[in-house]
């Protein structure tokens, strides 16, 4: 939604904010600073989140942050509205995806000089996660994770059917091959009423999968660098989508699977492609064996989709450097303790994390933390989330569907991303 769009939206959202974006000064706080932070973390995440707000506002009595939660459907939208009108928040959750437009809108605050007054070093974060928040050299955001599409696996249904190693790991050749050999004899060994593989007829993880398995095989970003125009590798889109739909067709996937998140947790599925957020739910699955791992690098590419979190200095009609500084201070301190936010699945944003013995400790995790070296980002486009759903989701899901076959459906994509871009 661009800028326009904003303002004639702020009087109506703000309503339903009300001031809760807005810090106030009060001199009876002998000179504490007190943030007021939007997040829009449910369930685990959430709990997590709590959780490093209540040690950071122990540790650091100077300031205080104050979370605020923000349902996930209007998140974006009282966000956006909100900072164009004075009243957001000193601190806020964006995705690396929606990041561009909050940027391109100059809603975001660029982070370079405020930096080293709260001793941030950019250098101490994954650089492959770095340099998705960087805008013509400026950073604007801390990323506090990455949460790439990996590949989650029954234990048991493996042992059974001669896949799984004495490691514990999928007995899986990495190539197209050796993909389809593993499912085939998954369905051939499994009983009659476990899929080999758990998986949406659409929707938004057939298109990470789809994402994933274009990088792999080297696909162009489907956006131009001069984020104008589409730039469509449409062969190897077509073959990411035709071996995507060869998985249906050969019916290692339930059809049309109302919640594949219950079929695998239920253990009426062998394996499950999602984002790392199900560590925690499987977890807590009583007597579910499962294992994690990489998405396999099918077409000889190491390459997953992936996003991730961030947190940004909104703008404000009345900048406080010290709000701002305490705020990105906060920021930092978030990622810095990324132990615990890993709890809930995510891979942390910084590397040091990984030798933590709080990290250490939590079982899977390790099994895929290299998967954010590996995460292909996408382009800095404001059009991005629009791409998505209505370029990719749309058409993939009509090709799954029979309604169209590939080669249309691409074609389709294409144009979209065209018409889109143009607007």
């Amino acid at each position: 939604m661009k800028r326009i769009g904003m303002l004639v939206l702020s009087f109506m959202v703000l309503a339903m904010v009300g001031l809760a974006g807005c810090s106030q000064a009060d001199p009876a706080n002998n000179g504490k600073v007190e943030l007021t932070y939007w997040t829009l973390f449910d369930g685990g995440d959430g709990d997590y989140m709590n959780q490093l707000i209540q040690q950071f506002n122990k540790t650091h009595p100077h300031i205080q942050v104050k979370n605020v939660k923000i349902s996930w459907d209007d998140y974006y939208t009282k966000l956006m509205t909100a900072v164009s009108a004075g009243k957001g928040p000193d601190v806020a959750v964006s995705h690396t995806s929606k990041l561009p437009e909050l940027v391109n809108q100059g809603l975001a605050v660029p982070l370079d000089e405020l930096a080293g007054k709260a001793n941030v070093n950019w250098a101490s974060f994954n650089q492959n996660i770095l340099k998705s928040i960087v805008y013509d050299g400026r950073h604007y955001a801390v990323p506090i994770d990455t949460h790439p599409l990996i590949l989650y696996y029954n234990k048991k249904y493996l042992k059974e059917a001669g896949l799984l190693d004495g490691q514990g790991k999928p007995i899986l050749e990495p190539t197209p091959e050796g993909f389809v050999k593993f499912f085939a004899t998954l369905k051939e060994k499994l009983p009659s009423d476990v899929a080999p593989l758990a998986q949406p007829t659409g929707g938004q993880d057939i298109y990470r999968l789809w994402w994933a398995l274009y990088s792999q095989l080297g696909g162009n970003d489907v956006v131009a660098d001069d984020l104008k125009t589409a730039s469509v590798d449409k062969e190897k889109a077509l073959k990411a989508l035709s071996f995507i739909k060869d998985l249906f067709t050969n019916k290692f996937v339930k059809l049309n699977d109302p919640d594949f998140y219950k079929t695998f947790q239920n253990q009426k599925a062998a394996v499950m492609i999602t984002g790392v957020w199900a560590t925690g739910m499987w977890e807590k699955t009583k007597g579910l064996d499962f294992g994690a791992a990489p998405l396999p690098a099918i077409f000889g590419k190491e390459a997953t989709w992936g996003d991730s979190h961030t947190l940004i200095l909104p703008v404000s009609q009345n900048a406080d450097e010290e709000k701002q500084v305490a705020a990105l201070t906060f920021a930092n301190w978030v990622a810095d303790n990324g132990h615990i936010w890993a709890q809930a699945g995510h891979i942390p944003s910084k590397p040091a994390i990984l030798e933590k013995p709080e990290f250490k400790k939590l079982p899977y995790r390790s099994d895929y933390v290299s998967v954010a070296s590996h995460v292909v980002f996408s382009k800095h486009s404001d059009n991005n989330w629009s791409i998505r759903d209505q370029a990719m989701i749309k058409n993939f899901d009509a090709c799954l569907q029979n309604k169209l076959t590939p080669e249309q459906a691409i074609e389709n994509m294409e144009k979209t991303v065209n018409d889109l871009l143009q607007k």
